[in-house]
């Protein structure tokens, strides 16, 4: 069997490996979000697939089949001597179940090869021009789900929060957010449907974005980027465009500290 990380659903963006193994499975059991919109992609571009295709997508709150059913579908069908990718949006491994799924077939005695995935905790806020580290803004980020206590998550703006699958806590999260050394008018963006049609930006601050999200009628699918990076985005209000980066040259080996202005926060 395969698990394979389709990516965060543009078709570029599935690694060449990836191809190779659904090129080569007689079954693929895929997602709903990332995998499906790539199966489709592939079939666009005329990328012919002999493959069954197996449908086992999840909606917010309602999973069309239990992991555990998924589970035993794939032992399964590698048991019945088909060659399975087990297709998954984004990459397996985050937040994805891949390694329970991976630990299911290995206690069934049945191998399993991981292919990664482009996540889009990474992907997704790039489109929207925001890097999750920059030199002088942020030094290190967490990922995290909406679903998980985030009270004990340390740091200030230099620290990124992404959040995936955390539109239905939005709310709670930035006061939970806004109550520590982040601020309450630490920049928020929302990226919802992206590489989709449906793709949008939201900019607004933790005091703002929940409010911002209701006014919009933003839904899920989306990423949400909290930390001092969002001001970097083309998509960022000049209110927020604030960093002054000119005093130093991000391609330059950093010899001796930059001088002038600092960043603002």
């Amino acid at each position: 069997m395969w698990l394979v990380g389709a990516g965060p659903g543009d078709p570029g963006l599935l690694t060449v490996r990836g191809l190779r193994a659904l090129e080569g499975a007689d079954v693929i059991v895929a997602d709903r979000l990332g995998a499906r919109s790539v199966l489709d992609g592939l079939a666009a571009d005329g990328v012919e697939l002999t493959a069954e295709i197996v449908d086992v997508g999840k909606l917010p709150g309602h999973h069309a089949v239990p992991q555990d059913a998924i589970n035993a579908l794939l032992v399964q069908l590698a048991r019945d001597g088909k060659n399975v990718v087990r297709l998954k949006g984004g990459d397996p491994y985050v937040f994805g179940r891949g390694g329970e799924e991976r630990a299911a077939c290995r206690a069934a005695g049945i191998e399993v090869e991981v292919v990664a995935g482009i996540t889009s905790a990474i992907s997704v806020p790039a489109i929207a021009g925001i890097p999750l580290t920059h030199r002088g803004v942020a030094t290190a980020f967490t990922v995290a789900t909406g679903h998980d206590q985030i009270r004990d998550l340390g740091g200030g703006r230099d620290h990124t929060v992404v959040l995936l699958m955390g539109v239905g806590t939005l709310a709670n999260s930035a006061l939970t957010l806004a109550r520590g050394d982040r601020g309450a008018d630490c920049p928020v963006a929302i990226v919802e449907d992206g590489f989709g049609p449906g793709q949008r930006v939201t900019v607004g601050t933790l005091a703002t974005i929940a409010e911002q999200a209701a006014v919009r009628g933003i839904r899920s699918p989306a990423v949400v980027v909290v930390g001092d990076v969002v001001r970097l985005s083309p998509y960022a209000p000049d209110a927020l465009t604030t960093l002054d980066l000119t005093t130093f040259d991000p391609l330059a080996i950093p010899a001796e500290r930059p001088t002038g202005k600092t960043p603002a926060t």
